[in-house]
């Protein structure tokens, strides 16, 4: 266990080291930022001026080197737009996204494993039938297709939902967030199903297609041949083992649906980072869109190396060292 760590801590190291640099090398192709911090009246000299004291004329190396050495003091730069650290402004939007994210893992885990199931102990029954033609429709759909349907049926037409925000907030926990009040409830339902519909459909598929491989091996067969109750093989021999490989693709996805916000928060206007990061762009703020893309690559890589550390607790037959 140990052995396999340090490749891992190597490993994510290396892949941090290649993000920031490409995070980093994409920001002189995002326009001028001295354009959105003082505008058009500004003379050429004194641009020419400000460059220079901000270090945009050094040579790419130059900057990326500085870049480095600062961030390793948890220096990530600071924001032309908020004239605050970009790591402080990234932090201070998080909270909505992971409150999000976190709703839309619940849906996902609440709805793919019983549908899943379901659909693998009776292929044939009307209703799996249904569920599977249902999934296929939502791996097609866009999640932003997704959003503007829910919002225009659900607030426009019923009214039933708020369309926009994060609703009201309390901190009963020392957390702000809307899961403790009905408001702020209410306007997590439509960013989180919407959100959820991104990895709903493949998690059903995929816990049906490891199920049905699970019901069809030796195994199984032996136990029903012992004549076990029918419900103790399903839920507790099959059901047991098809959520291994669950495990490794739902970490995955969980650094997936972080980046994915951005379509879902920018329909809702949710505050959270993916909103953030697109208004970044909009006005180029490169020092937080160079932290904004290393942000969600080091989630990537925490929670990859977490997932194998789970799935070796959870199956002691996997030789971890030699996985590293």
């Amino acid at each position: 266990m140990f052995t396999f760590l340090l490749k891992r801590v190597f490993q994510a190291l290396v892949v941090m080291f290649v993000i920031s640099l490409v995070a980093f090398s994409i920001q002189d192709n995002l326009g001028d930022p001295l354009r959105e911090l003082v505008g058009q009246s500004v003379s050429e000299e004194v641009r020419q001026q400000m460059r220079d004291e901000m270090g945009l004329n050094d040579p790419f190396m130059v900057k990326y080197g500085r870049f480095v050495g600062n961030a390793l003091q948890g220096d990530f730069g600071t924001s032309y737009f908020f004239k605050q650290p970009t790591i402080e402004v990234i932090f201070e939007k998080l909270p909505a996204t992971l409150e999000l994210v976190f709703c839309a893992s619940i849906l996902i885990i609440a709805l793919s494993i019983p549908l899943g199931v379901y659909s693998a102990i009776k292929p044939r029954a009307v209703l799996s039938k249904v569920i599977m033609g249902v999934s296929i429709v939502g791996i097609s759909v866009p999640v932003f297709l997704t959003a503007i349907l829910l919002m225009y049926v659900f607030s426009i037409e019923l009214g039933w939902l708020p369309a926009y925000g994060r609703g009201e907030l309390t901190s009963p926990l020392g957390w702000e967030s809307g899961l403790f009040n009905w408001q702020g409830f209410r306007n997590l339902i439509l960013p989180s199903i919407a959100l959820s519909s991104i990895m709903l459909p493949l998690f059903i598929r995929l816990v049906r297609s490891e199920m049905l491989e699970q019901l069809s091996s030796e195994y199984v067969k032996f136990a029903w041949a012992k004549g076990l109750d029918k419900y103790r093989i399903w839920f507790i021999h099959a059901l047991k083992n098809t959520l291994l490989p669950l495990i490794t693709v739902g970490g995955v996805q969980i650094g997936t649906m972080v980046a994915y916000t951005i379509l879902t928060e920018t329909v809702f206007q949710w505050p959270g980072i993916g909103l953030l990061f697109l208004e970044a762009i909009t006005r180029v703020d490169t020092p937080l869109i160079t932290t904004y893309v290393i942000f969600v690559g080091f989630i990537f890589v925490v929670t990859n190396t977490i997932v194998d550390l789970i799935y070796g607790l959870v199956n002691p037959t996997v030789n971890l060292a030699a996985k590293g």
